[in-house]
């Protein structure tokens, strides 16, 4: 009997996980490649599946895939990425660092105007880097942490000045990463009540209309977008669909022309791949890697004493995670840095291979014995409200557990009482969502294990509330470190630390698919993917 067999026997939820687990036999589909040498289409209205419903539409103020997707095509970036992550000009048409590191200079791209018809400037710049980004953004507060100024001579350069080397920055410069807001909207207001958050002011191919609560968001073309004649889109509605079987049925249909981001039940995946309509593509995700993971309260007693921790990772398979859950597009993580950024991974870093006697045995060393029901702890677990593979998590999270002993309740809620209860308010004792980890670590990493990085409020911060402080003198000194060797031994020494002290399980690295109708073209085209602003995208005639 496999190992997989063997934990899922005694699970009450064995039929779901025995029907995901088949479905892992789809892995590897690839995309097509038919050459296309049409000319761009003019007009048509676009619509995209999405789930769950953002908070807000301004990726400057949080990491949430919702958000970045949706305001994407409203802001440009300064510079966007091509899969071979090398930048690529934007609003800025120029950048270059200084010998010492200390500065980095943006010329920013003449003509470019805000939907209201203001021009943009090196002033939003400028507001956005020390005002919103080192604030307010999860990944910005370490990102542009030292970045002390930013010059402005003229309209069209904006200097950033530094204490210390940040040579990441430059690949941090794309909209879903660091979004520049307009100053004359956000100056001399709250920027995280500002009305613009919810109805946005962009520079973006596309201008916001309309945001049905609980229906759509609904995009136009902006006519006097700097680079024309560009987008070729008349619309873009994103409508949320929170059943992800009905995001299935809405492509398969033609009712909608993309899900993205494997947001359709893993088990369609393969199947709609194979329709002659649909087209599956595994590119775009290249900017933001991703690792599925738990994160632990750290201010609960219980999860004080790393030995619970560790317990906790031995009891969890993550083969079955990868290949029941992920449906085979998920791959064991043994660490906060995937495998997908050899430059930094380690894989010399302690492990926790599913072992139930051993994660006993531990539990029993850290004093926590069974009681007559055979309970040793009970916990409360939130699961990150982002569809099926994260349910599903939690799901096997709460029946593996209790093998060990450890009583898992489960709370279900909308993303933003998700967000609120677990970075604001920290009203929990264990998590499990998914983060992007590029394209740097610096910018996707050391946002979770910095204890500067312990901000309630910020969402995908440091919301275990790890502190220790040799991790911290590496991340700060592997930020700065110019020297690519020298760089990589900090950050192994960092994975080996995390991983001894594990305040987050690394569960799956994995590979997000979009699906789109064969009609939609030049949809993904850069490391962003459906986070990029689909001004060259264009719909052929049904």
């Amino acid at each position: 009997m496999s190992t997989h067999h063997r934990l899922l026997q005694p699970l009450p939820r064995r039929a779901l996980f025995t029907t995901a687990l088949a479905g892992g036999t789809i892995l590897g589909m690839g995309r097509s490649q038919v050459a296309r040498a049409e000319a761009p289409v003019r007009g048509g209205n676009l619509a995209i599946a999405l789930f769950p419903e953002p908070s807000l539409l301004t990726a400057a103020l949080t990491t949430a895939g919702p958000t970045t997707i949706i305001s994407g095509k409203v802001f440009d970036g300064l510079l966007t990425y091509g899969f071979d992550l090398k930048p690529q000009p934007l609003l800025a048409t120029d950048w270059k660092s200084s010998r010492d590191g200390l500065a980095i200079t943006l010329t920013l791209r003449p003509g470019v105007t805000w939907h209201d018809g203001k021009s943009f400037t090196s002033a939003d710049v400028a507001y956005s880097v020390m005002e919103i980004w080192k604030k307010y953004h999860g990944r910005g507060r370490s990102t542009y942490a030292n970045v002390v100024g930013v010059d402005t001579p003229d309209p069209t350069t904006a200097i950033l000045r530094l204490a210390k080397p940040a040579p990441f920055i430059l690949n941090a410069l794309a909209s879903m990463e660091s979004q520049v807001l307009p100053r004359h909207l956000y100056e001399n207001t709250d920027p995280l009540t500002n009305p613009r958050n919810v109805a946005p002011i962009g520079t973006g191919p596309f201008q916001f209309v309309e945001w049905q609560r609980g229906g759509y968001v609904l995009l136009k073309r902006y006519p006097g977008y700097w680079d024309q004649p560009k987008p070729y889109l008349d619309q873009i509605v994103y409508r949320f669909i929170p059943d992800a079987g009905s995001r299935a049925a809405a492509l398969e249909s033609g009712d909608v022309q993309m899900v993205g981001e494997s947001s359709v039940p893993g088990h369609d995946i393969g199947r709609l791949g194979k329709l002659p309509q649909i087209e599956l593509d595994t590119r775009g995700y290249e900017y933001g890697s991703s690792i599925a993971l738990i994160e632990f309260n750290l201010d609960r007693p219980a999860f004080k004493d790393v030995r619970v921790r560790q317990a906790i990772a031995h009891a969890l398979n993550r083969e079955f995670i990868g290949q029941a859950i992920w449906y085979g597009y998920g791959k064991p993580a043994t660490g906060p840095i995937p495998p997908s950024f050899p430059a930094f991974y380690s894989a010399d870093v302690p492990l926790y291979p599913f072992d139930q006697k051993r994660a006993i045995a531990l539990l029993d060393e850290a004093g926590l014995k069974p009681d007559g029901a055979g309970t040793r702890l009970s916990i409360t677990h939130d699961y990150m409200p982002y569809g099926e593979p994260y349910q599903l998590t939690g799901d096997y999270f709460r029946e593996a557990l209790g093998h060990i002993g450890i009583k898992v309740s489960i709370r279900t809620q909308d993303y933003a009482a998700f967000a609120k209860r677990v970075y604001t308010d920290r009203d929990f004792d264990t998590t499990n969502y998914s983060a992007a980890t590029g394209p740097d670590p610096a910018i996707g990493v050391q946002r979770f294990y910095w204890s500067r990085n312990f901000h309630p409020g910020v969402a995908f911060s440091n919301g275990s509330h790890y502190v220790n402080a040799e991790v911290d003198s590496l991340l700060e000194s592997a930020q700065v470190e110019v020297d690519p060797k020298r760089r990589h031994e900090l950050y192994a020494r960092f994975q080996a630390l995390a991983q001894r002290d594990l305040p987050e399980i690394p569960l799956v690295a994995y590979d997000q698919v979009t699906l789109t109708n064969k009609r939609l073209r030049e949809h993904t085209t850069t490391a962003e993917g459906i986070h990029a602003n689909f001004a060259g995208t264009y719909l052929l005639p049904a």
